[in-house]
């Protein structure tokens, strides 16, 4: 079926359509952040150790990084709005399965799928509003619309996440996604979102091999932290393989998952390890300090969500001054200054943590962590567009997601591994992670 001319649309229509894809994209946010105060229920109700928690965050991050890197072409082959669609339906049912999941390991497999039904939403939904605003001003706009549910997803997720723990227990936390779901599919049902199809190709092996790689690498990092050596040893060794298969496969791929044009370029380079790290510090950070603030501070599912307020309230309010910034004086400055306020955040937190003050001086952490965040991705996404070469900004952009993503689920697995020993030591592990991105962005900017 062709697609709807765009002059066609009437405004109230696309208006309508804008939303459902931005409600879309919240609630594949949303599930990011809102499982973090869910942590100490989940493990009590399952009975689960610090391993299988850092599964239940994975799974999902580990698919959807994977994923990433083929949606984009699986949108362009298949309809953009009929992924987005598809991708929607899958997530809200999928999250209703986890909602029931009798045991951690049913879960772990549905919060995979999860991911995978999240990587469809998300290049699809870009293309759908590409179709919708066919004027460069009007999409520009909308598109900062559609990124700002992002600030906001970060900003209510642990919040919402807190009331629903409180309320219901974690299980309530997957139910909410049926509704939102819903939602989305009643907003963006109709022609007014109608996107041709193309005859790309997908190389389902290499991804599947990219995907199995980062699964089993996550795999040894987990079992590492949890000091079983053995199947450390086996799943790096897998991994090894794995990963030797997918360059193979990539080196003979007719549409290899990765483009090596964009990684030849030294800023781009800089700007993926950039945008790992960020999201390294972030997620790590999520997952690690609601243990801390409920085992050791005793404070409630809700309590939990209200504490990160300094990280998260940021996410919400800087992004458009920030935006305005990266439009005056360039993107390297505020990904520097970003990288510095994540640094200084994990520092002051694990200080914190190592002193055992109260909590202003882990307030005055997540503020500057929430900051970092805030100046950072904003400009991050500019960088390395402005950095790619001529006529392949969409590619680096979906590379920068799927990275983002993977530096996620190694914050998880590394973090994570650290809390046995204090979770001091995994916040002065994210500050190092950090400082380590900074100066390799600091050189790479001067190249």
């Amino acid at each position: 079926m062709n697609a709807l001319p765009t002059d066609t649309i009437d405004i109230a229509a696309r208006t309508r359509a804008l939303l459902g894809i931005s409600l879309g994209y919240f609630m594949v946010l949303l599930d990011m952040t809102v499982l973090s105060v869910a942590e100490p229920d989940l493990a009590a109700s399952l009975h689960t150790s610090i391993a299988g928690l850092q599964w239940a965050t994975t799974g999902y991050t580990v698919s959807f990084a994977a994923f990433l890197l083929s949606a984009g072409a699986v949108a362009d082959r298949y309809g953009a709005d009929r992924v987005f669609r598809a991708g929607t339906a899958a997530f809200g049912l999928v999250s209703l399965l986890s909602a029931l999941a009798p045991g951690l390991w049913l879960l772990v497999a549905l919060r995979v799928l999860l991911g995978i039904a999240a990587a469809a939403c998300v290049p699809a939904s870009m293309a759908m509003i590409t179709r919708l605003y066919l004027d460069p001003a009007l999409r520009a706009r909308a598109i900062s619309g559609w990124a700002a549910i992002s600030g906001a997803a970060v900003a209510t997720g642990p919040i919402i996440g807190g009331a629903l723990v409180g309320l219901a227990g974690w299980r309530a936390i997957f139910v909410v996604n049926v509704p939102i779901a819903a939602v989305v599919l009643v907003l963006v049902a109709g022609r007014a979102v109608t996107c041709g199809r193309t005859d790309r190709r997908i190389d389902w092996l290499a991804q599947l091999a990219a995907a199995v790689a980062l699964a089993l690498c996550t795999d040894a990092l987990i079992a590492a932290g949890a000091r079983s050596w053995r199947h450390t040893a086996w799943s790096l060794a897998a991994a090894v393989v794995a990963a030797i298969a997918f360059g193979r496969r990539e080196r003979r791929s007719l549409a290899p998952v990765l483009n090596r044009v964009l990684l030849r370029a030294g800023r781009v380079r800089a700007c993926l390890l950039a945008g790992a790290a960020v999201n390294f510090a972030l997620t790590g950070g999520l997952f690690v300090l609601p243990l801390l603030l409920q085992q050791e501070r005793r404070l409630s599912p809700l309590h939990i969500g209200l504490a990160f307020l300094p990280l998260t309230i940021p996410f919400a309010t800087i992004p458009p001054f920030a935006g305005k910034v990266v439009a005056r004086i360039g993107p390297w400055w505020p990904i520097l200054t970003g990288l510095t306020l994540l640094t200084a955040g994990g520092a002051v937190l694990a200080a914190a943590i190592f002193a055992g003050t109260g909590y202003p001086v882990l307030a005055l952490g997540l503020l500057l962590s929430g900051l970092g965040v805030a100046c950072a991705l904003p400009a991050l996404v500019a960088a390395i567009v402005n950095a790619a070469p001529p006529g392949t900004a969409g590619a680096v952009g979906g590379l920068l997601n799927a990275v983002r993503q993977v530096g996620a689920t190694l914050g998880v697995a590394v973090m994570g591994a650290f809390v046995p020993s204090g979770t001091g030591w995994a916040l002065v592990c994210s500050a190092c992670v950090c400082a380590i991105a900074a100066a390799a962005f600091a050189t790479a900017r001067h190249s």
